[in-house]
């Protein structure tokens, strides 16, 4: 039997054959795609390694902040788990299509120890069409005026989503400065009334043909009013005039969520798998 040779470290001269394994799944691999678009494969200006098995690179995983496995079949997969076993774990999470992410995490739970949570079934949704539903016209992109209001707006959505204090540890310097490079890049949307944040969202990730929307949230005295799908169309409508498939993803149990994004005019294209630490 033939083993399958181990994960190597890609560098810039492998960068066509990155862009192209990227190319061919533009909404799942959006993540990986906006940097290394940016800035190219090389680690030290990545911010992370870019690991690839066989010569046409048939397995391509991306190791940063988050642990995210792009391509392969299961050998692959293997090999990337060996490789990410050398050194202890440093990643925040193992993200990306359930298929892939699933059995690496099996690979990788004995040796890494028990994660926080893991949500096995998120639709990855995308739309690359006006939304079905009339934008909400109040929402706008954030302005760097407005960070002291829209900061908390942030805190409050990832302690719900994430259920981690974005704080701890730095005190917020990090999570702050994240927020600061998202309304400065014109990538964060926001609804005022009366000054204060009644909804936001983010463009995570933004590659040439997809945006990924993140961070959606309500605030919880305006719930049920129909805000979050209408302010989330008005995201859409943003990144479809520019040109842009605009794509989430969201938790299976997430019923009303989905619902809303199906109204949206978003359609599920595969399946991600979260593991948090």
């Amino acid at each position: 039997m033939l083993r399958t040779a181990g994960a190597r470290l890609l560098d810039d001269r492998d960068r066509s054959r990155v862009r192209g394994v990227l190319d061919a799944d533009p909404v799942a691999t959006c993540m990986v795609a906006s940097r290394v678009e940016t800035v190219g494969v090389e680690p030290w200006r990545l911010g992370g390694e870019l690991w690839g098995v066989g010569g046409r690179l048939d397995g391509l995983c991306f190791s940063g902040a988050n642990l995210v496995p792009l391509r392969g079949e299961r050998a692959a997969v293997r090999a990337f788990a060996e490789r990410a076993r050398r050194n202890r774990r440093t990643c925040s999470s193992l993200v990306g299509r359930r298929e892939l992410v699933l059995p690496l995490w099996e690979e990788l739970a004995e040796h890494w120890g028990e994660a926080r949570e893991v949500r096995p079934d998120q639709p990855l949704m995308a739309t690359d069409s006006n939304p079905s539903i009339i934008p909400d016209r109040a929402v706008r992109q954030a302005r760097p005026d407005d960070m002291e209001r829209y900061l908390p707006a942030a805190i409050a959505m990832f302690l719900e989503e994430v259920g981690v204090d974005p704080r701890l540890g730095d005190g917020g310097a990090g999570y702050r400065a994240r927020v600061s490079e998202l309304i400065a890049s014109g990538r964060a949307f926001v609804r005022f009334e009366q000054g204060e944040v009644v909804f936001k969202a983010e463009v995570g990730a933004l590659s040439t043909r997809v945006g990924q929307i993140q961070g959606v949230w309500v605030h919880p005295d305006w719930r049920g009013r129909g805000l979050g799908q209408a302010g989330t169309a008005a995201v859409v409508d943003h990144l479809v005039r520019a040109g842009r498939i605009a794509s989430l993803y969201v938790n299976a149990f997430n019923t009303p969520a989905r619902a809303a994004y199906a109204r949206v005019g978003f359609q599920q294209v595969a399946s991600f798998a979260t593991v948090l630490f």
